[in-house]
């Protein structure tokens, strides 16, 4: 089956579910907060709950694959079932890999996650382009002739990413600048939206300084427990605010194992930052 371009599912997507991407984060703690052991059964009881409570409902979302990588083959069996029902129920998976290397490895990265034949076929994919933005070329390649995206990380909300994404190079713009540089040109001609994002952290504040329009989805973690609230993204992202996908995690997933508290929490951040888009 040919696919649409990723950035035109999402944006029929976020305009149909509203725009927000719930990530499933089953690590430690939030498993023990929902009575669950830190076990594949565990793994396996929580990420069914999610997909149940939320794929049919949520735009987008992103499994954190670290979480699942962590219980072994067991586990990475848990996300490819969680990402096959998902995407069956409706919801773009955007797969939280954060992958980055060169050559035949970034193209075996791609291959795992990009390839229509992986069962871990994701509609997009986080990668780092910190052995410098080329090293993404295999990625990018599969992801236009499979119909998925990407999300580059370009200023991440982390303390420890500014002294990479804020150096300034020679040329005398900003590496996180460069990288939104080199998404605006994958993007260029797309409509209604490019297949090709940015991680762009939603606790930064004003960040008037970049140009974030890179006619691209802008992913934007940070909602919720990190401090950020809807009402916080029209100052930071000006003028393409309507491209952001808030990511929110602990923010609802604390309310499990609850299926209908789960569902409440993610309409009603949904309406947040849709009224907030809106009034922008």
């Amino acid at each position: 089956m040919t696919l649409d371009p990723f950035g035109a599912r999402l944006r029929a997507a976020m305009d149909e579910r509203g725009p927000l991407c719930v990530g499933i984060d089953p690590h430690a703690a939030l498993l023990d907060s929902w009575g669950l052991p830190d076990t594949i059964d565990g793994l396996e009881r929580f990420s069914r709950t999610v997909v149940e409570a939320l794929a049919d409902r949520v735009a987008v979302l992103k499994p954190q694959s670290a979480f699942f990588e962590r219980f072994g083959s067991r586990g990475v069996a848990v996300l490819e079932k969680s990402v096959e029902e998902a995407r069956a129920a409706g919801a773009l998976i955007v797969m939280d890999a954060k992958r980055g290397d060169i050559g035949s490895t970034m193209a075996a990265y791609a291959e795992s996650f990009l390839s229509k034949d992986s069962p871990l076929f994701s509609d997009a994919l986080t990668v780092s382009p910190y052995l410098g933005y080329g090293s993404l070329r295999p990625a990018v390649e599969l992801a236009r002739e499979s119909g998925a995206g990407l999300f580059v990380l370009a200023l991440t909300s982390n303390p420890e990413g500014s002294e990479v994404q804020h150096a300034v190079r020679s040329d005398g713009r900003s590496v996180g600048a460069t990288m939104l540089a080199h998404l605006a040109s994958e993007n260029a001609g797309a409509s209604p939206m490019g297949s090709f994002g940015a991680v762009v952290g939603a606790t930064l504040g004003d960040l008037s300084s970049y140009d974030l329009d890179i006619n691209g989805p802008l992913l934007a973690p940070g909602i919720g427990a990190q401090g950020a609230t809807p009402a916080d993204l029209p100052s930071v992202f000006g003028s393409v605010v309507g491209n952001v996908v808030p990511n929110v995690s602990r923010g609802v997933l604390r309310h499990g194992p609850d299926v209908a508290a789960l569902r409440a929490s993610a309409e009603q951040f949904a309406e947040e930052i849709r009224s907030a888009v809106a009034g922008a």
